[in-house]
Order: structure tokens, then sequence, then C-alpha cells
């Protein structure tokens, strides 16, 4: 009854353009620059290595013309470079680049940036309007990466189940079983199918085209998809033909086996996600595998002993020490996932400031509360397991019987619920528990395609332009904003030319979440110098259709000035963003 609902949470909440770990560290030319000579290429550095596609760069000339350009490339020996190369001779004006990368940890990244040559035009060019996201294509794949997760915990978990607890019987597990990795095989499938799509933004229609599958093969997530999807296939024919020919390994090898396995299918998500990308790469990658290990053993050995309570209708037909077993099973599950998610945390938030201020450490927030939830469910559930133990176990002390005089009156019952009782709670505190893993595994879905804190809090530092011989200095700050508001989220982009004391002029551009330009009904722009209590000095820039300027504004003194951008987005939501902003004389 839960999964219709969380699926239909993830079709709408996932309408917005995923986020990626790579993010923008430089480009050459630098964003918003005036050029006295026109660029021979443009190139791109991120924080990580990323993947290239066939339409990675598009270029727009004054006149919203596309530019015929080279093919996308990287800089020499830098993996983390994106490089495309412009016709020699351009017209003179502002272009507008639209780029779009796959990052290391296999998610779609996409901006755009614009650089002037001699002159900037009235309004910077925009480009054609075009969706970076289908959101068909997004909602698509996020339930496929969704179903995957919750389809391997399932299988894995009941595995672990049916080893370590050893439960009376395991007829009624197969079914499940066989379910969960029936799905995880089709979600796997349906990944490799959308994952063309997913990374050039194109609609779900041109999954089966056969330039998407044999490019998507020659990928790092590609062959990560295939490798996956051999080791169900392996796994399936080998279990058929035991089975057929009903041959029963020794208990060690059957174990070997599995966990080979196990640990063989996690690798193929923890070497496509955040642990492939950024610091300490080694032990990220073995800090996840062990995290959605211990998860799947958890969650999914608690879907098995739910099931298993559901066919127990009485203590008799449920050994005590099957829950039990499973209660020891996740304490040390909660153990490896506490250690690996302290790491983990502190590896893509980087500070504790990231926690509050970016949407992954939000969404790490929820997941936590997600999780103490679900431990409190799994405190109730232990208290059970411990009492129906208890109720199960035989009494061995003996009554001595009187010589003479009447007999003894019965002993009464020992204290506390009867055993139907006990395993009536254990059913509703473990139900509990599964309703609390369902939400933790959507959010650990939403964090895998979430920028780390650490990415984001590198992202928005303000870059300056460099200096461009014969030109005055132009000052490029960039500021994010997020005004809490649906469609909120964005970046300003304040150019101030010369940044430098005397007479300047200020330009600003509004990107929205998708990248592209947007529309905001006011913006205000001051300058502050805090050291010499000068200020706030108002900008007054005005609506040029399409970006922001004020023709005349002078800035007294050099130093460090504080820059205030106050960006309306509707009626009610507005949002006041700062950075530095060095002035020379």
């Amino acid at each position: 009854m839960l999964l219709p609902v969380l699926l239909s949470g993830l079709v709408l909440g996932t309408a917005a353009p995923a986020s990626a770990h790579a993010v923008v560290r430089a480009t050459d030319p630098a964003d918003g620059t005036v050029l006295r000579t026109a660029p021979r290429q443009v190139t791109l550095t991120f924080t990580e290595s990323v993947g290239l596609l066939t339409d990675s760069f598009r270029v727009y000339d004054p006149g919203n013309h596309r530019v015929r350009t080279g093919p996308a490339g990287h800089a020499a020996g830098r993996s983390d470079t994106a490089r495309v190369t412009l016709p020699a001779k351009l017209a003179t004006g502002t272009y507008t680049v639209a780029w779009r990368v796959v990052s290391a940890d296999s998610h779609p990244v996409s901006g755009a940036l614009t650089f002037s040559v001699r002159e900037r035009t009235a309004a910077p060019a925009a480009p054609p309007s075009e969706q970076t996201e289908n959101p068909a294509t997004t909602a698509l794949n996020s339930i496929a990466r969704y179903l995957a997760y919750l389809s391997l915990a399932l299988l894995l978990g009941t595995a672990a189940f049916v080893a370590y607890c050893r439960p009376p019987t395991t007829a009624h597990l197969r079914t499940p079983a066989l379910a969960a990795a029936a799905v995880l095989t089709a979600a796997t499938a349906g990944l490799y199918l959308l994952r063309a799509p997913y990374e050039e933004g194109t609609s779900p229609a041109t999954a089966l085209a056969l330039s998407s599958l044999t490019r998507t093969a020659t990928t790092r997530p590609g062959l990560l998809l295939l490798a996956r999807l051999v080791l169900l296939l392996l796994a399936a024919a080998c279990a058929g033909l035991l089975r057929t020919r009903r041959v029963r390994l020794p208990r060690r090898a059957t174990l070997a086996a599995a966990a080979v396995l196990a640990v063989a299918l996690s690798l193929t998500w923890s070497a496509s996600d955040h642990a492939s990308a950024g610091i300490q790469v080694p032990a990220a990658l073995v800090s996840a595998t062990l995290h959605l290990l211990a998860m799947a053993a958890w969650l999914g050995g608690l879907a098995a002993l739910l099931w298993t309570l559901r066919r127990s209708a009485a203590p008799a037909g449920l050994s005590a020490s099957v829950p039990a077993r499973f209660s020891r099973l996740a304490l040390a599950s909660v153990t490896v996932l506490v250690v690996t998610g302290v790491y983990q945390s502190w590896r893509g938030l980087g500070s504790w400031q990231a926690l509050t201020d970016t949407t992954y450490g939000r969404t790490l927030l929820a997941k936590l509360a997600a999780v103490a939830a679900l431990l409190l469910a799994a405190a109730c559930s232990r208290t059970w397991t411990t009492r129906l133990a208890r109720a199960a176990a035989p009494v061995r002390a003996r009554v001595p019987e009187p010589a003479t005089g009447p007999p003894l009156p019965p002993e009464p019952p020992p204290a506390g619920p009867a055993p139907v009782t006990a395993v009536h709670l254990l059913r509703r505190s473990v139900l509990a528990e599964a309703v609390a893993a369902l939400l933790v595994l959507a959010l650990t879905t939403l964090l895998t395609s979430t920028v780390p804190g650490r990415a984001a809090t590198e992202s928005a530092r303000p870059a300056a332009a460099p200096v461009v011989a014969g030109i005055p200095t132009a000052s490029v700050i960039t500021i994010p904003f997020d005004a809490g508001a649906p469609g909120g989220r964005g970046r300003v982009q304040i150019t101030l030319d010369p940044g430098r004391v005397g007479g300047t002029s200020v330009q600003a551009v509004v990107y929205g979440p998708d990248g592209g330009f947007a529309s905001v009904p006011e913006l205000r722009i001051t300058l502050t110098l805090p050291a010499q209590r000068l200020g706030p000095l108002d900008t007054r820039v005005t609506d040029r259709g399409g970006y922001w300027a004020a023709d005349s504004f002078t800035l007294p003194v050099p130093g460090t000035w504080t820059l205030k951008a106050t960006v309306r987005v509707s009626d009610v939501d507005q949002v006041t963003v700062s950075a530095p902003v060095r002035v020379t004389r």
C-alpha cells in the first residue's frame, strides 16, 4: 500500500533537474568578461572528471544564431575539463555558451556562460528555450533507481536473514526473494535503456535507438549496469542449474558464493555514485560498499522477518531464536551504518555550515530523522523479541511437593503479555520499522542525486574575472540564492566594469534553477565598505529587458567592499545574498 504513494511522490518530486556532483571551478574565458580579441576555444574546469556528450556545447552569437564549433574534448591530460574550439573569426558582441556534461558520479550537469568580443551587446543573447531535463525521463530514472535500491535490499537482506537467523522453514521466503531478483533485473535493464536519454535530457522514446545503446556501453555507468545484469543473470543460471539437477553445495561454499555476489553487486552502486569522485576515493568506495551491505542486511532482513511473522499465527510456528538472532544482526548492521555514515557525511559535507545551508545537508538531516524513527521502532521490536524469548523458554525449576497436607496451589503465570500478544505486538513494531525503512530508502535515493555540500560550497565561492590586456579589468561576481519558494533558486551574476575606483557600470543577469536566464520582478544591488563604515551605496540598477544595469555608478575609495543583492522572485518571496568584491585604484 505504501509503495504506490512513494512512487507517486518520486514522480511529482523529480520534475526539477537533478543536481550533480561536478561543479564548474573556472572558465576560460571567464563568465561575463569582455575580450579584446576573439578566443579560439572555450574551456571549463570542473571539481571532478567529467564525461562528454555528442552535443556538450552549444554556442550562440549576438544574433541568437548557433555557431558552428569543433567537437567537444578534454584539455591535454585533464579529464576534469571540457573544451570546444571556436571559429577563427567572431563578430563583435556578446556570445552565449550552453554546456552539458556528465559528472564522475554518473549524473548530468548543465549550465551557461557569456563572454563578449570587444564590446557588450545591448542585452545578453539568450539561447532558444530548451529544457535541460526531460521530466518524464528524469521521473522514470528516479523510479528505476529507487526500485533497484529496494529490490537489492530485499534480495540481499532475505539471503542474510536465512543464512544467519535460520528460520524453521524458508519456503515462504522464496517468493519475495524471486520477486526482488526479478524487479532488480528489470530496474537495471530500465536504467541502462534510460541512460542515454537521461544524460542528454531527451525523451524516453529515444531509449531504444541503436546509437544510444552502443554509446551507453562505452561509458563507465553503462558498463557498471551491464556488469550488474551479468551478475544477476549468472546467479540465476547457476541457481536454476543446481535446482534442476538437485545438487546441494556445502553450506560454507554457498555462503562464500553469496557473499562474493553481494559485494560485487554493491560495488556496481558505489563505483557509480558519489564515492567514485572527490577526496579519498578508495576509502570512500569501501565505506559506501559496507554501508550498502549493512543497509540491505538490516532493512531487507527486516522485511523477511515481517514476512515470517505474518506466517506465524502463534509462538509455536516461530522459533524464539529467530527474532533474537535478527536482533543481533540488526545491531551489528546499525553499528556499521553509523561508522560508515559518519565518514560519508563528513566527506560529503565538508563543514557544519553545509549541514543547513545546502540541499544535501538538509536532505541528510531528513534522513537522520527517519533513521532515528527507525531505531525507535527497532528498540520496541527488541523489547518484544526479548519477552517472546522468555515466554518460549522452558521452565527448568522443580517445585517441591509437600509430604503431608493439602496440595500447593498452582503457580501463577509469569508476568507480562501472553506469547500470542507478544507476537502480535512484535508484528506491529516490525511493520513500523518497515515503513520507516521505505522512507530511509527514498531519502537515500534522493541523496545520491544531490550535489554534496562540499562541492556546493566550493561552487558558491565568487570568482573574479582575469585581467585582459588593453582593457580595464572587470569584476564578475556570481552569487547563488534560494528564496525558499518553488522555482526560487538560482544565481545572480553581477559585473562591475571596470572594478576600480571611479565611474563604473553595473550589469546583472539572473539565472534560474535550470541554468537559463530568469526574469525577476525586482533586483536591488548595494555596496558597503565595513572598514570605513561607508554605505550602503545603492547602484539603482533598472530592468533593461532580460538583464539589469546602471550605466553610471561611482566607487569612491579602494578596499574590500561587501556587495549585497536582494532578489525578489514573487510578490512575497525575496532573499538577500552577499559576497566580497575587491576594488582597486
